[in-house]
């Protein structure tokens, strides 16, 4: 985040950072989801339905935010996503087996299923971060 800050890959993959002087991308800590009602059917993907804070940290194209698993030490908190649009019945959560850098490289390399569905075409990713808009 020091690097590059907080912007876009493929205007698909939107990164939030921490408060930034000027960064339209700095409302990491300020944001209220409205996915947040949803949150025990994310308790039931979790061992013994413990449900630790959530933090949200992207956006994707289609509207679905993920979130850090705030539990334990930040270098291993791993990723739950909330999918907008799901078929009837079907749990709006899924929960990543890494972080936040494991995911950005699934979904960029197709391996994230159904959030890697932009990224499927090429092998080429643009980044475009706050301080280039």
């Amino acid at each position: 985040m020091e690097t590059y800050g907080g912007g876009e890959i493929n205007e698909y993959l939107a990164i939030s950072t921490p408060p930034v002087p000027g960064s339209p991308y700095g409302d990491l800590l300020d944001r209220v989801d409205p996915a947040l009602p949803d949150l025990e059917k994310l308790g039931t993907l979790l061992p013994a339905g413990a449900l630790p804070p959530l933090l949200p940290f992207a956006d994707l194209g289609h509207g679905d935010v993920a979130f850090w698993l705030c539990e334990g030490a930040p270098d291993d908190w791993r990723v739950a996503v909330f999918q907008r649009q799901t078929a009837f019945g079907m749990n709006h959560w899924v929960v990543f087996g890494g972080g936040m850098a494991s995911f950005c490289v699934a979904v960029l390399t197709g391996e994230a299923d159904p959030f890697s569905e932009e990224f499927s075409v090429g092998d080429r990713h643009d980044f475009v971060s706050w301080r280039e808009m």
